[in-house]
């Protein structure tokens, strides 16, 4: 009885914990919740906190799946298909998730990362990482055309169709593009092709966030494949942060607020910038940014720890609600289950395996530890964008991996487009 007092969920005692979500779920139901952020967010932290508790502890998916952050996302989303919440909640978060609170997000993480991170680093990684993303790309074509080949499909339509897409970035910067790209030159149906393409971009990154869970519990094994969440590796085991290592006590609480400010303020130019170059996306531009001021030094010491401290806030207590948002809104098991056919799926999986071996052996040899490089130039190709970056992280618990993720989804996924439209010319 004396353990069962003790039990605590989101820092507070259980029945306080079930309380909250008791009052909150009612609201919901009897539609007195509101559906702006003083509704929204406070029931999705309840419901990422509850499925984490449960998730870690399941013996199986704690030890190899990636735990609570992969039962989040996994039973947010069933509790949608099932029709566990309202639709008007499902279409809330989606709106709210799209809108507002990832782009917050992303900005936060990636602020956050590429500030705590030390500046020799950040440019020696940089310079390493594209052939990092080229050889995932490589071997992921490769892996899922042998696948196919295995199941008597052409190994053209594999990689058109099924691994091109998985690698493009998502659905709205990847599948969409392809198929109007593959529409007009091999004249046709766009609707077809899109049909054609997004079970696999679903059902990859499905598999990602699960690889993402495995290659957590590879690094456990093995330690020596994984810098956990540090992507150099000739730099052993020291921190490529020792700004956001640091766990000195907060004093001034405005300094939250002060990493919130400029993680905006990085957004709001980022967002800027594509208005006159719309050709990369404002995610893109917003890293490039601050990877450039990081570089120059162009920002006090004091804001920099800000920024770094203002990450550590974030990860710590909303990395559950973000994946609890993704589960409700954006991540939808109904578009992967169709797709579960032994062949396709075996063809997906292999395409997702390609991305993480090409990558992380790339990876080696240009000094990343192979599973931090097969995470993010590898599985974060092969998600589907901002999102799946999120999930994918989530998963394997390395949120602080945000930076190199995000330029695999969007400057990777655009040279992906590039690469398409050049293997189409060589088929047609």
């Amino acid at each position: 009885m004396e353990t069962t007092k003790r039990l605590q969920i989101l820092n507070m005692n259980w029945p306080y914990f079930i309380l909250a979500f008791v009052i909150l779920n009612l609201a919901l139901f009897f539609k007195f919740l509101p559906g702006s952020l003083a509704g929204v967010l406070p029931l999705l932290i309840v419901y990422g906190e509850a499925f984490r508790f449960i998730g870690d502890r399941i013996p199986i998916v704690k030890d190899y799946l990636g735990g609570g952050s992969i039962v989040v996302l996994f039973g947010t989303s069933a509790m949608v298909m099932y029709g566990l919440v309202p639709d008007d909640f499902a279409k809330t978060c989606k709106t709210f998730m799209t809108g507002t609170f990832i782009n917050f997000a992303l900005a936060a993480l990636c602020c956050g990362s590429i500030f705590g991170m030390d500046r020799k680093l950040l440019i020696r990684a940089a310079i390493r990482y594209l052939p990092c993303i080229i050889g995932g790309f490589i071997l992921a074509i490769l892996f899922g055309g042998a696948a196919g080949l295995l199941f008597g499909n052409i190994f053209s339509e594999t990689t058109l169709f099924i691994s091109v897409p998985i690698m493009g970035g998502g659905t709205s910067a990847g599948a969409v593009p392809l198929s109007q790209m593959f529409g007009e030159i091999m004249q046709r149906d766009v609707g077809e092709l899109l049909a054609l393409m997004t079970p696999a971009v679903a059902l990859g990154n499905a598999f990602a966030i699960i690889a993402a869970g495995l290659l957590d519990r590879l690094g456990k094994i093995h330690p020596w494949m994984t810098g956990n969440g540090h992507i150099m590796r000739d730099e052993g085991k020291q921190a490529e942060s020792e700004e956001a290592k640091k766990e000195e006590p907060v004093t001034n609480l405005s300094v939250f607020a002060v990493g919130m400010t400029f993680a905006g303020i990085f957004l709001a130019l980022g967002m800027l910038i594509q208005r006159f170059i719309p050709s990369i996306h404002a995610y893109a531009w917003m890293i490039l940014l601050m990877i450039v001021v990081k570089v120059l030094g162009i920002l006090p010491a004091n804001i920099e720890r800000y920024c770094a401290l203002w990450f550590q806030f974030f990860i710590k207590n909303f990395t559950n609600t973000l994946l609890a948002g993704l589960g409700f809104g954006l991540i939808s098991l109904s578009a992967v289950i169709p797709a579960l056919t032994p062949s396709y799926v075996i063809i997906v999986a292999a395409v997702v395996l390609g991305a993480i071996v090409g990558a992380a052996v790339v990876g080696w040899f240009v000094g990343f530890y192979p599973i931090e490089a097969a995470i993010t130039a590898g599985l974060c190709m092969a998600n589907m964008g901002g999102s799946g970056d999120i999930a994918t992280l989530g998963a394997c618990k390395r949120m602080e991996l945000m930076p190199f993720a995000a330029v695999s989804s969007r400057l990777g996924g655009a040279l992906v487009l590039i690469a398409g439209s050049v293997i189409l010319s060589f088929v047609l």
